[in-house]
Formats: C-alpha cells, structure tokens, sequence
C-alpha cells in the first residue's frame, strides 16, 4: 500500500485550522458572561477558552476522517469532549485533588473564583457536554447516537476518568510498577482519548466493527503514550512551558512512569507505544495519515 505522506507543515495547518474551529464552536455553545448567573458563566469560559492542545478535539477529527465523516458532526463530537476536558482539569486542580494554582500559565479557577464556585463551574461544564452530543445531531440514526452518549458517559464516569482520578488519590505515597500505573491511567488519562476516538469514528456507518476496534486499541495506546510523555515532562520541562506546576507529581508522592522506570526508561517506553500505535494503522490508507501524525506529536511534545 503507497501511503501519501503527510507534511510537517500540512499536519501543522491542519492542526490550526481544527483548533480555530474548536475555538470557536467552543465559543458559541457556551453561555454567554453576560447571562446570569454571570459570575459562574464567566468563570466557565474563563477555564474552557484561549488554551490548551485540544488533542481530544483533533482525535475526533482524525478518526472522523478515515470514517469520511461529516466534518460538523466531528466538530460538536470534539467539543463535548474537550468540555469534559476542561472540568476534569478544574476539579483536578482543587485543594482537595492537585491543589495546584497554575493551569495553562494562567490562574487555576479556584484561585480567580473560589472553589466553590469552581466546583459549580465542573458541574456544569458535564451538564453542557452532554447537552451538546444529545441536541446535535452526530450519526447516521438515533440510536448511534445514543451509544455515543452512553460512550461519553462510560468513559467520564467511574469505569473511566473519574475512576482513574480516585485509584490517583488513593495511590499517594505508594510505588506502583508498570501494570499497575497502565490500570490507573487508562482510566484516568485514556479513557477520554479513546472516546474521542470511537465517537469521531462512529460520525458515520462507514466503517466496520473490526475497524472500530482497531481504532480503539489504538487510542488506547496513544492514550497511555500520552501519560508517560507527561510523566516526563513534569519532570523535566520548566513551569513557563507547561503553563502548570512543574514537578509537582514529585512533591506530592504520587507514582509516575518516571519514578516507576527512570526517565530513560519512560521515553523508552512512550517510544515502544508511538511504534505500536502506528503499526495498527498500516491496515488503514492514507485517510488516517493525520492519526498517524497526531500519534507523533503526542510522544514528541514539549509541553
């Protein structure tokens, strides 16, 4: 199979033109600051816009693409994600979570709102993210797209990012080996970038259950790639690139990729995931060429 390669720059251009429209999208679905309650309004769009890598948001784009889907329906799948997204990293950042002051080189939300109203600011960003993938319509029938809504919610609750944040907590002060690491962040950090991923892929009827759960098994190890490249940024990138509290997993006695396998050993492993990553998608042309560089890009990253 003779695969068109896809630019750098073409990759980048992409890249800018998702996010803009991420943004945007972004933008319209969330109420407006001068709505009341203005204070919570505002405090919600101060923690969703003007930030952030929106990898979510260019999964579901990406996957969207090898399904040939509708690029609409991609763009409200990848913002009710990206909402989930966000509350996740305003309750993360809580005194009784993180505790951390410093979330994309600005103020956390508590720290501009108060954490109460940070706490109302999570809850109804959940709220809005299932409002926007139930009243929108993102499939081909009713009744996908109500197994994209059962998707989401199985991948925010218990079972998934919520679950992963409680083994997280729970975790603090102990030394976890590999296995169990994989555990908490495929909860924690891949269950949403797996979503991402199944629900851009199931914007249309046009692939197969074999195809689907390629793609999936793929998000899966893209998903925890991405975890052990943070684990490794936090060690090593300084706060001013982050845009959050360097070293704090450190300080805190939580059980990282690094403090499990060294950095070396980390970088090692993020580098064995990116190659598995990519060899599942040999199966797919050149419609997945933008997973393939996103793949890259999560193990390359510097911030």
């Amino acid at each position: 199979m003779t695969l068109k390669i896809v630019s750098k720059s073409e990759f980048g251009s992409w890249m800018t033109k998702q996010r803009k429209s991420t943004e945007a999208r972004l933008e319209e679905c969330l109420p407006p600051a001068t709505e009341l309650p203005t204070v919570l309004h505002r405090a919600m769009r101060y923690a969703v816009l003007g930030g952030g890598k929106r990898v979510r948001p260019l999964l579901a784009f990406a996957a969207a693409e090898i399904a040939h889907a509708d690029i609409e329906r991609a763009t409200w799948v990848g913002i009710a994600v990206e909402l989930i997204h966000a509350y996740s990293l305003v309750h993360d950042d809580l005194p009784c979570m993180d505790d951390d002051v410093l979330r994309r080189g600005m103020p956390t939300c508590h720290v501009k709102y108060g954490e109460a109203m940070a706490l109302l600011v999570g809850d109804a960003l959940q709220s809005l993210a299932f409002g926007v993938l139930s009243e929108r319509c993102v499939a081909e029938d009713a009744a996908t797209q109500l197994e994209m809504v059962s998707l989401l919610a199985q991948a925010s609750g218990s079972y998934g990012m919520a679950g992963g944040q409680a083994i997280d907590l729970s975790a603090v002060g102990l030394r976890l080996n590999a296995v169990d690491l994989e555990q908490m962040h495929s909860r924690k950090t891949g269950a949403m970038i797996r979503c991402a991923v199944a629900l851009g892929a199931r914007c249309s009827q046009q692939l197969s259950l074999t195809e689907l759960t390629l793609l999936d098994d793929y998000a899966r190890i893209i998903g925890l790639a991405f975890q052990v490249i943070d684990d490794v940024l936090d060690e090593e990138a300084p706060t001013s690139i982050l845009g959050k509290t360097a070293g704090k997993d450190a300080k805190q006695g939580k059980p990282t990729y690094v403090s499990a396998l060294g950095l070396s050993g980390a970088r090692t492993l993020a580098e064995n995931l990116l190659d598995q990553g990519l060899a599942i998608l040999e199966c797919f042309d050149e419609s997945a060429n933008n997973l393939r560089r996103l793949a890259t890009y999560v193990v390359k990253r510097t911030y």
